[in-house]
């Protein structure tokens, strides 16, 4: 049975459709797709399974959406449920019937969703690989989790958060590289995970959790340090609501422009965009008393808007961090509280789906903090710096992060990495297996700003495990192909060589 996300599109379908796009196919056709044995899945039980030939055309998603020409493969569908749990998990394999390329793909989701359904496996058997993708048990809303959050009495529904914070992408790993066994009559020869915003998330607790599920992993944008991520996701709109003031899109988008002019050019080239958002020392005072003409208005920006917008880029800190300079307001601070963060509060941390966001107070949002990181913390928190296993079993892992995501904030991703340096040995011992790369511009996932997007992360990570080449920069580009950039391994910086075409990358080196 088909299933497929209802509102997923909006958050990591556009980076989905386009990875692992060049990597090498090498023969390997399939042996066989009906009479497929349930695999063995410890800790739970297969409750159905069925195997279908499914001939090369195109695929039309309930709903309207349709993947051209998908290849023909084997779609193997199965169902698991957990003793306790009262769970009915869907796990979904697709194995190409020829050129299958020797290699296992898990696929992540976004938000509330565990799992992009077609829209990540068909770009994954395109380049040849078998590929997994699973749903949780919660279903494929990705903005709110009414659905599954709170059992009849009114309870967190623990099991069911526990399958979406890491349980289920376990279990379908175990359960689809059994199946690629069964079906192509030899196991795959190397594993890798890809994901980006709740896929990244789930790609670093597969590293923190079970170190050998994957050899290579490209954890993109990751929603990892959820419990304070997503409480800080609703901080726009507590200090909106404390000092009684909402600045309007385009008065939040002077600020973001004015930003950019003061702090863009740390490269030497005007590409407008920020390299370096947290060394940005634009004043948001400095725009006190200038006007915006806002859909045929003329609006003066106060000493209350510039206020709200120092806080907003603040963050609360010292909890957490905030908007990076230069990324847009909008998805945070519009006139509705991101979803995602409300549903949080309402759902896991109230247990209250009516419960009013708007009334809290500076005091409370610390409370709803700290509560959100005692409560969940060692089930979703996703940040355990210790990858030591993950490293002695040869995984390597790629993180890359937009320096304009409005939705999770990059400075998180920094934070892990130098924590896991702490952990591990320092600098050069972690980049032996883990390198974050940051990409100046660039929005949630690749998918706004106008900054060069990486292009195959999936494949520098297939290199540097099956070669041993770690990569020094990420090739990237803009989404028209007019800018091209090396991203480069954290902390080092692109920086234009003096000379040459400054939208090409061969005109810039890395340096610190």
């Amino acid at each position: 049975m088909k299933r497929v996300p209802v509102l997923f599109a909006t958050l990591v379908v556009p980076l989905l459709l386009s990875a692992a796009v060049g990597i090498p196919a090498q023969a390997g056709p399939a042996a066989g797709c009906t009479n497929v044995a349930a695999p063995t899945v410890p800790g739970a039980t297969v409750t159905s399974i069925t195997a279908t030939d499914v001939p090369a055309g195109d695929d039309h998603i309930p709903g309207g959406g349709v993947i051209p020409a998908v290849p023909a493969h084997c779609d193997v569908v199965l169902y698991l449920a957990h003793p306790g749990a009262g769970d009915h998990v869907w796990v979904d394999v697709w194995l190409p019937d020829s050129g299958w390329n020797g290699r296992f793909e898990g696929t992540g989701g976004g938000g509330y969703v565990a799992g992009a359904g077609d829209y990540s496996l068909a770009p994954a058997i395109e380049s040849g690989y078998a590929a997994v993708s699973t749903d949780a048990g919660v279903g494929f809303n990705s903005l709110s989790p009414a659905s599954w959050a709170l059992t009849p009495t009114g309870a967190v529904n623990i099991p069911l958060l526990t399958n979406f914070a890491y349980r289920s992408v376990h279990d379908m790993t175990v359960a689809g590289k059994q199946i690629v066994s069964a079906v192509y009559g030899k196991p795959a020869a190397y594993s890798y995970w890809n994901g980006c915003s709740t896929g990244g998330r789930q790609g670093l607790m597969e590293a923190q959790r079970y170190p050998s599920d994957y050899n290579g992993i490209v954890a993109a944008a990751p929603a990892i340090n959820w419990t304070q991520l997503t409480a800080a996701q609703l901080w726009p709109q507590v200090v909106m609501n404390e000092a009684h003031d909402h600045p309007s899109s385009c008065e939040f988008n002077a600020f973001t422009q004015a930003a950019i002019a003061a702090c863009d050019q740390g490269d030497a080239v005007n590409g407008g965009m920020i390299d370096q958002p947290q060394r940005c020392g634009f004043d948001p005072r400095s725009l006190i008393g200038t006007t915006v003409v806002c859909d045929g208005t003329t609006l003066t920006i106060t000493a209350t808007d510039a206020d709200v917008v120092d806080k907003i880029w603040q963050g609360p800190a010292p909890l957490w961090y905030g908007l990076t300079k230069g990324a847009p307001f909008d998805l945070l601070a519009g006139a509705q509280p991101f979803e995602i963060a409300q549903t949080w509060i309402q759902y896991f941390l109230k247990q209250d789906p009516n419960f009013d966001t708007s009334t809290i107070t500076y005091g409370q949002f610390v409370q709803l903090f700290q509560q959100s990181q005692a409560e969940y913390e060692r089930i979703i928190g996703t940040d355990d710096p210790n990858l030591v296993p993950f490293e002695l079993a040869g995984g390597k892992m790629i993180t890359w992060h937009g320096l304009a995501d409005p939705l999770i904030f990059p400075q998180g991703s920094v934070n892990y990495y130098q924590r896991v340096q702490a952990v591990s040995g320092g600098a050069r011992n972690v980049d032996s297996f883990y390198r974050l790369f940051l990409a100046p511009g660039v929005g949630h996932c690749g998918q706004s700003g106008n900054g060069p997007v990486p292009t195959d992360a999936l494949g520098a990570v297939v290199d540097w495990v099956e070669n041993g080449a770690a990569p020094d920069t990420l090739p990237s580009a803009t989404t028209d192909g007019t800018v091209t950039r090396g991203l480069c391994a954290f902390p080092k910086l692109a920086r234009y060589n003096g000379t040459g075409n400054p939208d090409s990358a061969a005109s810039y080196h890395c340096a610190n």
